[in-house]
């Protein structure tokens, strides 16, 4: 058998092997330079990329901003769940601050909040701006911070309840404008208190308001009064005494004539009416 036939090719025939290995190491040249040219490529192709990054950054941030919650001032006694998810808190602190509006309750500030709550500082930070509280705990507040500055500015010493005022009996807790003056008018329809406890018979005043105050206010000088003289003066001088109603005074009157005198003040313990549980305090204004 010959393989010279399979070899042998004519002239057009060895043309066209020419132009295909031709052909065939155009492209493998092409290749390889294709190969070579992204190394010195990508430097310019990170650039690019890391302006159009920004660029994206910066339209993602202003797309957030648009499509975020937007919050306005409320009351954070009525946070709702969703509400309250917006704002960053947990299911825990949600919770809290339902079982605790549930006894009742509100908070009126941020601490108060806070307490309740157990959001964390920043959180805090975040969100009390937009607070709205009534207006009357903020009213309130101001009363507490400006008795609060009142009370640092009053020397914390024993003062005479004969001398006090209005505003230095306002700074006990529990007394008021009304209470201080009831107090101020009952001292000068007596003329004056001869023993602290009479701070008791103030009608209004509650026992425990009273005992703060004896913490600071004292009888340190009894005042000059002169004493009603009971088997001598009259049913209008009776009754000038605060202790004493007019039918109590109309009693007295009427025992001393029946009796000719009174000898003793138990004697008054007898008369209908007559306040006997005041009668320690009551005794100190009269005379035989």
């Amino acid at each position: 058998m010959s393989f010279k036939s399979h070899f042998k090719f004519n002239k057009q025939e060895r043309s066209g092997i020419f132009f295909l290995l031709l052909v065939i190491v155009v492209l493998q040249v092409c290749l390889l330079v294709y190969k070579s040219y992204p190394a010195q490529g990508n430097s310019k192709y990170f650039k690019i990329d890391s302006l159009q990054q920004a660029t994206v950054t910066r339209l993602k941030r202003e797309a957030l901003v648009k499509d975020s919650v937007k919050w306005y001032p409320f009351n954070p006694n009525f946070i709702s769940d969703y509400k309250g998810y917006t704002l960053g808190m947990s299911p825990a602190e949600i919770d809290r601050l339902h079982a605790f509006r549930k006894t009742g309750s509100y908070v009126n500030s941020a601490e108060e909040f806070q307490a309740v709550t157990e959001v964390s500082d920043s959180l805090l930070r975040t969100v009390a701006p937009y607070f709205k509280f009534p207006d009357w705990t903020e009213k309130r507040g101001t009363k507490v911070a400006n008795a609060k500055a009142k009370n640092q500015q009053v020397v914390a010493q024993v003062v005479d309840l004969n001398l006090a005022t209005e505003e230095e009996l306002q700074t006990i807790k529990g007394i008021g404008a009304t209470l201080s003056a009831r107090i101020v008018k009952f001292r000068d329809r007596l003329g004056g208190f001869m023993v602290a406890d009479q701070l008791y018979d103030v009608y209004g005043l509650e026992p425990q308001v009273v005992k703060r105050a004896l913490q600071r206010f004292k009888v340190m000088e009894k005042p000059l009064i002169e004493k009603i003289n009971i088997n001598t003066a009259s049913v209008e001088e009776l009754q000038k005494l605060i202790y004493l109603q007019k039918k109590v005074a109309i009693g007295i009157v009427n025992y001393r004539n029946n009796n000719k005198s009174i000898t003793s003040f138990e004697e008054l313990s007898k008369i209908e009416n007559f306040p006997s549980d005041k009668l320690d305090r009551i005794v100190l204004y009269l005379s035989l």
